[in-house]
């Protein structure tokens, strides 16, 4: 088996999936609800050690995280910290008091906003999984009450 080591550009897609997921808060638990009832926290976590995933499952995934598939393909954690650590202010010769902002005047959407969007698809996710649970609660209440009659 090659490791990305070895392959230094060759992105791995089960950690970016990770990554993704932690950054919007998700447990692996969550995730694995929201991809369907044949998953769980075990399959959740042997796919964010795959180094490559199936287009099929990345294209599912990416959807469950509500982020581009591109973004799971592509993200290479050494070029952010770069790229952060080269564009702070005072990095480039054009800031000044305003020159911080100069790059995000265009800006189509309020990120607070989708924030919260993303914090209260987050809350209804895990209701879900509160309630998946409390169903399960009650299936083995009723079948160890049938247990103990018998």
């Amino acid at each position: 088996m090659t490791t990305t080591a070895e392959r230094p550009n060759q992105v791995h897609h089960g950690r970016n999936v990770k990554r993704f997921r932690e950054m919007l808060g998700l447990k692996q638990e969550a995730l694995a609800l929201e991809l369907g009832d044949d998953w769980s926290q075990r399959r959740i976590s042997l796919l964010e050690a795959k180094e490559v995933i199936e287009p099929e499952l990345l294209s599912k995934v990416a959807q469950a995280l509500r982020v581009p598939e591109e973004a799971i393909k592509n993200f290479d954690e050494e070029k952010a910290i770069y790229n952060i650590q080269n564009n702070y202010e005072g990095a480039n010769a054009g800031s000044g008091a305003l020159g911080q902002y100069q790059n995000y005047h265009d800006c189509t959407f309020n990120p607070i906003e989708k924030w919260l969007e993303v914090l209260d698809e987050n809350k209804k996710l895990y209701e879900r999984l509160l309630n998946s649970e409390r169903e399960k609660v009650e299936i083995l209440k009723h079948a160890l009450t049938d247990f103990a009659k018998r």
